[in-house]
């Protein structure tokens, strides 16, 4: 019998055992959801009348908007959290103390007050006029927090060498951090800077305590405006909406993966210094 570092690989009894636990965990699951779908039909919430209404123009119309709205609360707070980790890693990494310091308490303050209290405390204090400024705000102070540990980790993490061989070439910080540290710790977080991303993504649902008109305060207008039989439609309306999430965090999930095989490709692509260890190439093309 073998040993991981984590754990002894189980043997045979354990085994037969562990697969009859997936098994009933899995029957159990399938229970349970057998049984969810048999109350909601009963209860006449996936009748073919409750899915009619996203045929009408005018739902679809709505959701549309919707989509729309969330797509830009996104961007904007996509290019604010990233910009906004960029200056709080550098900040981290300051020779100077008080600017250490004041990146350090920015960070741990933001990282320790919920989410939706900062959203809406910016909503109310400063952008009542303006839901989606606030809500993009909220989330790129937040998330601008937690990306800027994911590249301070990143920074932290290449080889000294790579600094030491800048300063010896004559760079300065500011040109060491630019050009050789804060790209490599680019390249080596981006699978966590994405899947923030899809946090912050996820994270926009948020807009509907400030009255932003994304796709969860759409869907709450939709399944309470219009009813069906004399039912609203909460349940077809939450499925739609869940799936247009799942869909948009699945697309950018893909487009990280894609950016990160593209990355590898491009590291061994077999050029010059393309070894074990990364290199330091400057403009006359020498390696170091």
């Amino acid at each position: 019998m073998s040993a991981s570092v984590l754990y002894d690989t189980p043997g045979p009894k354990a085994a037969v055992r562990n697969r009859l636990y997936a098994v009933a965990g899995s029957l159990a699951i399938l229970a349970l959801l057998a049984l969810s779908f048999v109350r909601l039909s009963d209860k006449g919430h996936l009748a073919p009348e409750m899915w009619d209404i996203f045929n009408y123009s005018g739902i679809r119309q709505n959701i549309a908007d919707a989509v729309l709205a969330t797509l830009k609360a996104f961007g904007l707070a996509a290019i604010g959290s990233l910009i906004l980790g960029v200056i709080l890693a550098v900040g981290r990494l300051s020779d100077h103390k008080p600017v250490r310091w004041l990146a350090t308490a920015f960070i741990e303050l933001f990282r320790s007050i919920p989410l939706l209290i900062t959203i809406y405390a910016i909503w109310v204090g400063f952008l009542t006029d303006y839901s989606m400024w606030a809500l993009a705000l909220g989330l790129s102070v937040y998330n601008g927090c937690v990306q800027a540990e994911v590249l301070r980790a990143g920074i932290n993490s290449v080889p000294k060498g790579q600094g030491e061989a800048a300063y010896a070439l004559g760079m300065g910080k500011t040109q060491v951090m630019v050009s050789v540290l804060i790209p490599q710790a680019v390249r080596a977080m981006l699978p966590t800077i994405i899947s923030q991303l899809v946090v912050t993504l996820k994270d926009t649902s948020l807009g509907f305590i400030i009255l932003y008109p994304e796709l969860l305060q759409t869907a709450r207008l939709i399944a309470s405006n219009t009813q069906v039989n004399g039912q609203y439609p909460y349940v077809s309306t939450i499925i739609v909406i869940g799936a247009i999430y799942i869909g948009m965090c699945l697309l950018l999930s893909a487009l990280a993966t894609w950016i990160e095989k593209r990355g590898r490709r491009a590291r061994s692509g077999g050029a010059p210094g393309a070894t074990g260890t990364p290199s330091l190439v400057v403009d006359d093309g020498r390696a170091v």
